[in-house]
């Protein structure tokens, strides 16, 4: 009989609730590694935005769109505790806030330039490694997005 043994169906439950997720010990292994935490990350987000709020090119776009700092702040070390430490705290769409922007590669490196110079201060020589190497990556991602928008086709990366 094909019953035996078999369990009702209501007693199965989704895969969700049976299998915890696998985030908490991935984040603390990337913690581990790297020196990284939620307090640093809003050390290293709050200084490198400083710094490009005072930038003579950055500044006048951000400021130009941004009038309240501090959901802007921790908006940004959301995303960064997502992105380096696989918390899943960000839930946001950062190309759509990118396209339209009055912005091509050369501002991205701009950027570039004053997050490595900032991770290096602030974080642990593998901390810094491990954002800066995401950083490269979102910028390059976030350019060829911003330019795709413009119809430029292949994205400058000069």
């Amino acid at each position: 009989n094909c019953d035996q043994g078999a369990t009702p169906m209501t007693s199965i439950q989704p895969y969700s609730s049976r299998s915890p997720s696998a985030r908490p010990e991935i984040t603390a292994d990337l913690e581990a590694r790297t020196g990284l935490d939620d307090a640093v990350l809003r050390e290293l987000v709050h200084a490198f935005y400083g710094k490009v709020r005072k930038d003579p090119v950055l500044g006048p776009i951000f400021a130009a769109r941004i009038d309240d700092w501090p959901p802007h702040l921790e908006r940004m070390t959301a995303f960064w505790s997502s992105v380096a430490l696989m918390t899943g705290r960000y839930h946001g769409a950062p190309v759509p806030k990118h396209v339209g922007l009055p912005i091509d590669w050369g501002h991205f490196e701009r950027w570039l330039t004053i997050f490595r110079e900032t991770a290096k201060e602030i974080c642990t020589p593998a901390g810094a490694s491990h954002v800066i190497e995401r950083a490269e990556r979102i910028a390059r991602s976030l350019n060829f997005a911003v330019e795709d928008a413009k119809g430029t086709g292949i994205p400058k990366l000069v």
